[in-house]
């Protein structure tokens, strides 16, 4: 091995080291994160620290990529394991996989869907990782269309078919603008239910992870996920 894949393979240990400190300030300082005081329990001067993280900012780049990857990737292990034919199946299983990443690591969820941070702009490079999860959203509604099992008039929970609200106008713009970018085969009205359900699902899981269901749902708090994703499942027109 030469000196420099020696230096590479210490900076990528070192960075992985720092990154993993700063996890676990998460869970006791949440994003108040200090560089700091990760090189005080790394047993390194600041300034060494430094060298792989400019500012607390990269550090907060890095540990949001990271998470948003890591529930990228669970929710998509969950999602392939599901026929493809299997629309609501798919649904569920992407539901469960963010919820059972989010119990996991409530931390680091706090830090993508929490509180933004004071002071703190996300960079472009956090957008990529950032819609993986959606990615899958929009998958799912782009094969329903292809297979004709999700329509345009897919009625509303209590409503008789065709009957759903109209998207308002001025929304109608933006959902084309969406549409056009990620998913040019889905009607806009589609694309209006599946984004209310996506945001439902998240809704949940924060309010679970929140400590909103204290003594309200104690304990069939995955039940009522499964059927608040069954609720906007009936909403999108999933069968």
């Amino acid at each position: 091995m030469t000196a420099k894949n020696i230096r590479a393979r210490v900076r990528d240990e070192l960075t992985s080291e720092i990154k993993a400190i700063a996890r676990r300030q998460l869970a006791t300082e949440g994003a108040n994160l200090s560089l700091r005081a990760v090189a005080r329990e790394l047993g390194m001067v600041s300034s060494a620290v430094y060298r792989y993280f400019p500012s607390r900012d990269d550090l907060l780049t890095a540990l949001i990529i990271d998470c948003y990857d890591e529930l990228g990737a669970a929710a998509e292990t969950a999602e392939a394991a599901v026929d493809r034919a299997d629309l609501l199946g798919r649904w569920l299983a992407t539901g469960h996989g963010i919820r059972d990443w989010a119990l996991a690591n409530p931390a680091e969820y706090a830090l993508i869907y929490g509180s933004p941070v004071p002071g703190y702009k996300a960079p472009e490079t956090t957008v990529g990782p950032a819609t993986r999860t959606t990615d899958l959203l929009l998958g799912l509604l782009a094969d329903g269309v292809a297979t004709g099992a999700l329509v345009a008039d897919a009625a509303e929970p209590g409503r008789a078919a065709g009957t759903a609200p109209p998207v308002p106008v001025e929304l109608g713009a933006e959902l084309d603008r969406i549409a056009a970018a990620a998913c040019p085969t889905v009607p806009r009205e589609i694309l209006a239910r599946g984004l209310t359900g996506w945001i439902q699902m998240f809704g949940v899981v924060t309010f679970e992870l929140f400590g909103r269901f204290q003594n309200m749902i104690e304990d069939s708090r995955r039940a009522f996920h499964d059927h608040q994703l069954r609720v906007m499942a009936g909403y999108i027109g999933l069968r």
